[in-house]
């Protein structure tokens, strides 16, 4: 039922728009990466969750499809990963995809939608904020893959919802 779902939200809604809507990027405490001698030791986790999407009606009477997706890099001292004091940068953002919808949805087809097809829209503006980030910081360039589907997203499950 979930391919059924996709299958008519893909063929119901077109791209309009991804921005961001919040960035952050910083380095925390005494942390400086262009002086850091133990950069090259520091572990790179990784976030990439479907956040919420909303349907707006537009002043014109069409409707618009909002997806907001977070994603986000930080670099953590390995030994002590899961303390605060254990990370040392972090870049995060938050974008929004924006969709036509030429025809209504139900909410199963809007969340097959959000958590299996939005983050391919975002992940292209995601890789490029990340590099330049990373370069303007002096930070260890990463290299992500091409696509990703959100961590949020269980492809057993296909009762998996958005806030929204």
């Amino acid at each position: 039922m979930a391919d059924a779902d996709l299958r008519r939200a893909i063929e119901s809604l077109k791209i309009q728009d991804v921005y961001v809507r919040e960035l952050t990027a910083k380095c925390l405490a005494d942390f400086d990466p262009k002086h850091a001698e133990e950069l090259e030791s520091l572990i790179v986790q990784r976030m990439h969750v479907v956040r919420e999407s909303q349907v707006a009606e537009l002043s014109d009477g069409n409707h618009l499809l909002r997806v907001f997706v977070r994603l986000g890099a930080r670099w953590v001292t390995p030994e002590e990963d899961e303390a605060p004091s254990a990370v040392r940068a972090v870049i995060e953002a938050e974008f929004v995809a924006e969709y036509r919808i030429d025809k209504m949805l139900d909410e199963a087809a809007i969340n097959a939608f959000a958590l299996r097809n939005a983050s391919f829209h975002v992940w292209p503006y995601w890789r490029e904020l990340l590099s330049n980030q990373c370069t303007r910081m002096h930070l260890p360039r990463l290299t992500l893959p091409m696509s990703q589907v959100a961590d949020n997203h269980d492809p057993g499950e296909a009762d998996a919802e958005v806030d929204g």
